[in-house]
């Protein structure tokens, strides 16, 4: 009975050695959550991504710009051949030009016929006014042959007089009306003129914005990612020679469970912890909660499936904060966002906002 008790003593003192082990482990390894009024998730670094495309088919003629170099607004990154556009531009300045010699021409012309216009007016005044002596004459012949002073001879030639006086005025009239057609016409022409002039400088203006954009620039400060074509290849319209990420739009994308997403609200605090550099905490703020759920089952009848419901969130960085530390930037890299669900609640000492100096 001795033998026995010693055993069980022996087996009890080993099973309390256990315990306060376990309980030793437990409180050294036990998990050190942030509380109820706070909530996190795992994520990655984003940027949004813009491809640099081609407007027009061609062949690339040069890229400036390698993987990984840092790019600035309206920095030119890569050059098409333009010899056919330039060749398209000189014949189109060519017909600018021919059609501002038509038009100075039709100008002329009109100005010419103007002038022919003038003097034919002024020999319709002189015809009109020999008619009018012609008319008189005959008139006085007239009254005198019927008297007998004068001959029957004279009244028909100034009869004759008379009519051809008359006939002298319609031709004159004539060549008013001729030299008036002449002047529509040649104005028509000036118009004609003018349109072809507009037409070449609207190709003229055309084909230079074509040749402007063959030069490809950077329309966002950025990074390039990825060159997808290279010097002498022949692209369509809208083929894509670089990749580039906006670091002016970083984010972390992370996902919340229903009940803690509800909570959240656009522009809330968010604290980023990166497991590159997981001395620093990074501030970032609530730009998008999703609308519909992810992770869903088909069907969702009990209170644990409803658990299942998650929520894309991004925290968009600081703009200003991004362009401090743009070499810093690397999208891909994993991390945790942390948010305070309640408003009362202080932010550990490990989450306190720390950026490199």
């Amino acid at each position: 009975m001795k033998g026995n008790a010693k055993r069980w003593l022996v087996r009890g003192g080993i099973l309390a050695a256990i315990a306060v082990v376990a309980a030793l482990a437990w409180q050294t390894l036990r998990p050190s959550g942030l509380g109820e009024g706070f909530a996190s998730g795992n994520g990655r670094i984003e940027a949004t991504e813009v491809d640099v495309a081609t407007k027009l088919p061609g062949r690339v003629a040069e890229i400036r710009v390698d993987e990984g170099d840092f790019v600035r607004v309206g920095d030119v990154v890569a050059r098409m051949d333009t010899q056919v556009l330039e060749a398209q531009l000189a014949q189109a300045q060519a017909e600018a030009r021919q059609a501002q010699n038509a038009k100075r021409t039709a100008e002329s012309l009109v100005a010419q016929r103007n002038s022919e216009k003038d003097t034919a007016e002024a020999v319709v005044a002189q015809r009109q006014a020999e008619l009018t002596a012609a008319q008189k004459r005959f008139a006085r012949t007239e009254a005198l042959v019927k008297r007998n002073a004068l001959p029957l001879q004279q009244l028909d030639d100034d009869r004759a007089v008379l009519q051809s006086a008359q006939a002298a005025l319609s031709a004159a009239r004539s060549q008013v009306i001729s030299a008036q057609a002449a002047i529509e016409a040649g104005r028509s022409q000036v118009i004609e003129a003018q349109s072809a002039i507009e037409a070449a400088t609207a190709s003229v203006a055309r084909l230079q914005a074509d040749i402007d954009d063959s030069l490809l620039k950077a329309p966002r400060n950025g990074r390039v990612q990825y060159r997808v074509a290279q010097p002498g290849e022949v692209l369509a319209a809208g083929g894509k020679l670089l990749n580039m990420v906006d670091l002016a739009d970083v984010y972390m994308t992370f996902f919340l469970p229903a009940m803690q997403a509800g909570k959240v609200q656009l522009g809330q605090e968010v604290r980023l912890v990166i497991d590159a550099v997981p001395q620093y905490v990074i501030p970032a703020k609530v730009s998008y909660v999703a609308s519909v759920a992810q992770f869903t089952p088909k069907t969702v009848e009990t209170a644990s499936e409803r658990e299942k419901l998650m929520f894309r969130v991004k925290a968009r960085l600081d703009p200003a904060l991004l362009q401090k530390y743009i070499t810093y930037v690397k999208t891909g890299v994993p991390g945790m966002a942390y948010m305070r669900l309640d408003p009362n609640a202080q932010w550990p000492d490990k989450l306190q906002i720390k950026v490199p100096q």
